[in-house]
């Protein structure tokens, strides 16, 4: 049976054994939902990002206007994309809030996963239009004016893109969001771009009007292993893959709690930014069910702990003399009417 693992509150001078995992910090589980705080960080990124993204290419639009240059042309429609790309994002963040209901029972963290397939399209669409500008370059060599502009507005972009990369992708790691991570790559490579610019229009200065296309066709290969890897990483949420390592906790946090005989099936989904975890474990066989429903509490209570990104777990119970899928498995019976079936 499944025994209930009801919300609990704890502080620092719980008489428990695992002080060591709280990190001095007062804390609970299940009252106020970790999700909460973690969703408020990232919609604080995706607006200061926002922020950044278009001033740095409004900043270069100005340049472009002057300047004709069509690679700077090409880096300033891909910072105004990425900043675009802040809209999906924001609007995952603030659904994540809402709550669970009857038809969305799991609420709604799996939008930011969706948000993140716009981001690594995105990244693909940038890549193209890498490729075909500097392919057209090579072919269609043209003169840039205000050389020393061009080298600006393309540093500008560098350093634009490269602050709001790194605020995305660290704060992104801490709260496990895969869609912020793969957007901050995407602010990346429209970084590499603007440096490719720089290199171009050096190039231009120095006499080698085709170091432009050539040094953008190696950043275009760059961009196109960034959407690789951003798209291994959020196809792989959606087909509910975990890194196996989580699997491996949850089994290793089960020798921290006494009375946990063995642990018989996990299962492990992320939902946005939170993992939400099912799992079975066996108990003695001679235990109260008052008994069993405490090493359960205590069992979750203990992964709360040890994963970082966990936001719930239904701990199901069953005993020594009936453990395993095989005791959960009826056999080829009918009724109603129905074919012969089993379940």
């Amino acid at each position: 049976m499944i025994l209930p693992t009801e919300n609990h509150e704890h502080h620092e001078d719980d008489d428990h054994d695992h002080h060591n995992h709280h990190h001095g910090h007062t804390h609970t589980h299940g009252i106020v939902d970790p999700s909460i705080l973690t969703t408020e960080q990232g919609i604080r990124v995706v607006k200061w990002s926002f922020a950044g993204l278009f001033v740095t290419a409004s900043i270069q639009v100005i340049i472009v206007y002057y300047s004709g240059s069509i690679a700077l042309l090409a880096d300033t429609i891909h910072n105004f994309g990425d900043a675009l790309t802040a809209i999906p994002l924001l609007f995952a963040f603030m659904l994540a809030k809402w709550k669970p209901t009857k038809r969305f029972t799991y609420g709604y963290g799996r939008v930011e996963d969706l948000a993140g397939v716009f981001v690594v399209l995105m990244i693909l669409v940038s890549a193209l239009v890498a490729g075909y500008v500097s392919i057209d370059r090579l072919f269609h060599p043209q003169e840039v004016t205000f050389l020393w502009a061009v080298a600006a507005a393309a540093i500008v972009g560098f350093i634009g893109n490269e602050g709001v990369a790194q605020l995305r992708i660290r704060v992104g790691k801490e709260i496990g969001s895969a869609a912020l991570i793969a957007d901050g790559y995407h602010a990346r490579t429209d970084g590499w771009t603007s440096l490719a610019v720089l290199i171009g229009a050096t190039g231009v200065y120095l006499g080698f009007p085709l170091a432009d296309p050539v040094i953008g066709l190696i950043i275009t290969v760059m961009i196109f292993w960034i959407v690789w890897d951003s798209a291994k990483m959020i196809f792989t949420r959606l087909l509910d893959g975990v890194d196996p390592a989580v699997t491996d906790e949850i089994r290793h946090t089960a020798g921290h709690v006494k009375g946990v005989v063995e642990i018989t099936e996990v299962r492990i989904r992320w939902l946005g930014h939170r993992l939400h975890a099912e799992i079975n474990i066996t108990v003695g066989s001679s235990l109260s069910v008052e008994s069993g429903h405490a090493i359960a509490k205590e069992f979750r209570h203990e992964l709360l702990h040890h994963l970082r990104y966990l936001s719930d777990a239904t701990i199901h119970v069953d005993p020594v003399s009936a453990s395993g899928q095989d005791y959960h498995h009826i056999a080829e019976h009918d009724h109603d009417g129905l074919p012969v079936h089993s379940h």
